[in-house]
């Protein structure tokens, strides 16, 4: 069973469940969460960092998406194509954040704080020019 703040991520990620991260171009921000396994006390971390932060998320159009060993939660894409397009190890814990327009805005190898996500997103174009 996930624990409450695995629930929230897989909750904010579930509506795009149906899409890959590219079909999602133009219309959401992906933060993609990644780790070797759900043990991983990293990925435990963020998810917890994420787990007060729905409304965020929301007003910023933020899909989380996970990806643990081969599995993938939040997108359709598959673990080995979301680690070669977004250059993501399979052995150790990594966030990147890609941005609308598809680009990586930032990647981190530590979990990263809602405030820091918030702040990253608000400075952004789109984000500055009234587009959500």
């Amino acid at each position: 069973m996930l624990p409450v703040a695995g629930l929230v991520a897989l909750a904010i990620a579930a509506q795009s469940a149906g899409m890959g991260v590219g079909d999602m171009r133009w219309q959401r921000r992906v933060l993609i969460v990644n780790a070797a396994t759900a043990t991983d006390p990293m990925l435990i971390a963020q998810r917890r960092a994420l787990a007060g932060w729905r409304k965020g998320a929301v007003d910023r159009d933020v899909t989380v998406v996970e990806m643990i060993g081969d599995r993938v939660t939040g997108a359709r894409d598959t673990a080995a194509a979301l680690r070669r397009t977004y250059r993501l190890p399979a052995d150790r814990f990594a966030v990147a954040l890609v941005g609308k327009d598809g680009t990586v805005a930032f990647r981190a190898t530590d979990p990263v704080l809602p405030d820091r996500l918030q702040g990253t997103i608000d400075a952004m174009p789109m984000r500055r020019a009234g587009g959500r």
